[in-house]
């Protein structure tokens, strides 16, 4: 079994549970504040990398959307006790929604940070596409850095087995989703569906002018930590959650 790197902070239920996006890991700037602000207020939190990502084993063109889900089941049920907070980050929050689903006596709310699902439908053009059939892989010019962007025809197959806009997500717990409207890589228009199939009624959007995809300035920063508080005392009542 791959070892997955992982930091846990112990403290008051519900744990609050980070998942990074696509290739990222652990150490961003939006998980470091989380992790800190959690710890001045006693709130339990957990962040960890997937396999093949930043300190933990394994390689990144190994793994697959399932594999990652299962290695964010894995930390729920072997790390932490009791009822979850996920907030997921891009990729991670097609995660969130899948480990919801698979884990629906434990997580109690959700915080979507430019949440990206089913972006192996809606995220390549046709020729992407062709090119990851005839060759297994694609490679993408990347804006975080100078290798490029991979893509394996497994993940992309994983995706499409693993899709979560086509019918109604049985979920009623607090959402909150965050969304910048210059988010060159995620639409904007896709918070507002993701929030109608959701079948909770508490579930708000943010829609941040000047944000783009990474929504990490101070004030963005701020934002999701106002929307993770709103959740955490959306659950502290148990008609909510």
């Amino acid at each position: 079994m791959t070892m997955l790197a992982h930091h846990h902070t112990p403290g008051a239920a519900p744990t609050i549970v980070f998942l990074p996006g696509y290739r990222s890991d652990m150490q961003g700037s939006k998980v470091l504040a989380m992790e800190g602000w959690a710890r001045d207020r006693g709130q339990a939190f957990l962040r960890f990398d997937y396999a093949g990502c930043g300190e933990s084993a394994g390689a990144f063109e190994d793994q697959t959307l399932a594999s990652w889900r299962d290695d964010a089941l894995r930390m729920i049920d072997t790390v932490v006790e009791g009822p979850v907070v996920l907030v997921g980050s891009s990729m991670g929050g097609w995660l969130m929604l899948l480990v919801a689903q698979a884990r629906p006596g434990r997580v109690v709310g959700m915080v979507g940070i430019a949440a990206a699902p089913d972006f192996t439908r809606w995220g390549f053009t046709d020729a992407e596409k062709a090119t990851l059939a005839k060759e297994g892989r694609l490679e993408q010019p990347s804006d975080y850095g100078p290798e490029p962007m991979v893509t394996t025809l497994p993940f992309w197959t994983s995706g499409e087995a693993n899709l979560v806009l086509e019918a109604p997500i049985a979920f009623d717990g607090p959402v909150r989703l965050l969304q910048g409207q210059r988010d060159a890589e995620v639409p904007w228009e896709l918070a507002l569906r993701l929030a109608d199939t959701l079948r909770s009624d508490d579930v708000q959007v943010t829609l941040v002018k000047g944000g783009d995809h990474r929504l990490s300035r101070d004030a963005d920063i701020r934002l999701l930590l106002s929307a993770t508080e709103d959740v955490l005392i959306a659950c502290s009542s148990p008609s909510s959650c």
